[in-house]
């Protein structure tokens, strides 16, 4: 823990100087894309699947492409991140969040609409994300294998076996069940679901996302709404403590600032380049559309769903308690609704995490196949993902959170990197996308609006 600890401190300082960095040069450059465009994201979502022409059985549509990335970010960053970011960092880290949601968003917007402009023809559905942009794109194949090899390690395997101990946590502290049962039956679960295809996943997102996630949202605004007169003050306590002499020099850069950019990624995962790997197989009519419609999950991720997890935590008072991680999302919920809120929680949490392992998944999935086209190293790694499910059910808390952050820290500023060479072309796709808007057509995307890589991008040809 000692060495990881080292590592994981040299990392933080590095991603946060990166995503910062990236996220105000994006921001500028698209002119506030994430901002300024909002309407269009939710007409983009909502119409999807109806007016886009390249629709076929060898592809997914933009709002399942949308449900299967929110089932990768929301997950346990949502309940037990915002807790421990809370826990460590202070009500702060909550301000913290919402500014690399609010900037990063630009990155994210970058990253999908790039893997939608390099994406390729797979056997059973398009194929794309920063391993095949730095490939085609950049030109680069040790650079993309890098990424590839970043991806499936960070999502597979660290990834999972922070959800599995979180749903493992959560279950025993209400129902007691033994940490070793729960990986059992979260293994076997996970290996079922695995096993089938992007469209398998995707169907299964498309059910239990929404659903989980509306029931989440609709139990925060009661317990918010009994708390209505809290509200301004807990709102006036996390931006001062953001700002705070103790958050803001006695950790050197920051504990709440460090807590809250680093869990705030973990659960919006705004430039890891893992949304982009999902945001490659919807089929739409321009790269653009995809690229507003995975900011718009960034949104829903931070803003909405763990702002809901932060205030509830923070009206009940119980982060003076020693409780971290998801313990401390359920005793919030435990004095504000009774025994009953473990409980919920507890299921909650198995939703949420459960479809977070099934969507890691497919992203290493995406990336082995990119790697090679051997099927006895995908099977190897699937068997690996559920060894991972089941270890991270019984190791400890401090442990599977800093491997996590560790290769997250790597994985991302691979892609940052990858991004800032090539976001050009998705901001030429952008003014592209706004032109067609200005003239009131539906916008469809040609190979011929950006000549210079016309002969890299064979899916747009017309």
């Amino acid at each position: 823990m000692e060495i990881i600890n080292i590592i994981n401190d040299f990392w933080s300082y590095l991603l946060i100087v990166s995503l910062l960095f990236c996220a105000i040069y994006f921001t500028i450059k698209t002119r506030g894309v994430q901002f300024t465009m909002i309407g269009d994201m939710i007409k983009e979502l909502a119409n999807s699947g109806k007016s886009d022409k390249e629709s076929s059985k060898k592809s997914i549509s933009s709002f399942q492409a949308f449900t299967v990335s929110i089932a990768s970010r929301v997950g346990t960053g949502n309940l037990a991140g915002v807790a421990t970011a809370i826990a460590i960092g202070g009500p702060g880290a909550v301000f913290w969040m919402w500014v690399i949601a609010l900037l990063g968003a630009a990155n994210a917007f970058i990253e999908s609409t790039l893997a939608q402009i390099y994406k390729i023809k797979g056997e059973n559905s398009f194929m794309g994300g920063p391993a095949y942009y730095i490939k085609y794109g950049i030109g680069n194949k040790l650079w993309a294998n890098t990424f590839a090899i970043l991806i499936t390690i960070t999502f597979g395997l660290a990834y999972n076996s922070v959800q599995s101990n979180t749903i493992a946590s959560a279950v025993k502290a209400s129902f007691g069940w033994s940490p070793m049962i729960v990986g059992i039956i979260l293994t076997a679960t996970a290996l079922i679901i695995i096993c089938g295809s992007i469209h398998r996943i995707s169907r299964f997102s498309e059910i239990v996302v929404p659903f989980m996630a509306i029931a989440y949202i609709l139990l925060a605004i009661v317990i918010l709404s009994l708390n209505i007169t809290q509200i301004p003050s807990v709102l006036k306590l996390i931006v001062t403590e953001a700002f705070s002499i103790e958050s803001t020099i006695g950790g050197g850069l920051g504990m709440a600032m460090l807590m809250g950019i680093k869990r705030g990624l973990f659960s919006n995962e705004a430039g890891e380049g893992s949304a982009p790997n999902v945001a490659a197989t919807a089929s739409v009519s321009h790269p653009v559309k995809q690229g507003l419609v995975q900011t718009l999950a960034v949104y829903t991720d931070t803003l909405i769903i763990c702002t809901c997890t932060a205030l509830i935590i923070l009206c009940s008072g119980t982060f003076y308690t020693q409780y971290n991680g998801i313990e401390l999302t359920q005793m919030a919920l435990v004095s504000e609704i009774g025994p009953i809120g473990a409980y919920f929680i507890s299921i909650a949490i198995f939703l949420f995490a459960f479809t977070s392992i099934v969507g890691n998944y497919y992203y290493g999935e995406t990336n082995i196949q990119f790697l090679t086209s051997n099927r006895w190293v995908l099977y190897a790694y699937r068997l690996t993902v559920g060894a991972m499910v089941m270890i991270g059910a019984v190791a400890s808390l401090d442990l599977v959170w800093a491997l996590a952050d560790i290769t997250m820290g790597m994985m991302t500023i691979c892609n940052l990197a990858a991004i800032l060479v090539l976001g050009k072309y998705a901001i030429k796709a952008l003014d592209d996308y706004r032109n067609q808007r200005l003239r009131g057509y539906n916008p469809v995307y040609h190979s011929s609006a950006i000549p210079q890589i016309a002969s890299k991008t064979p899916c747009w040809d017309k």
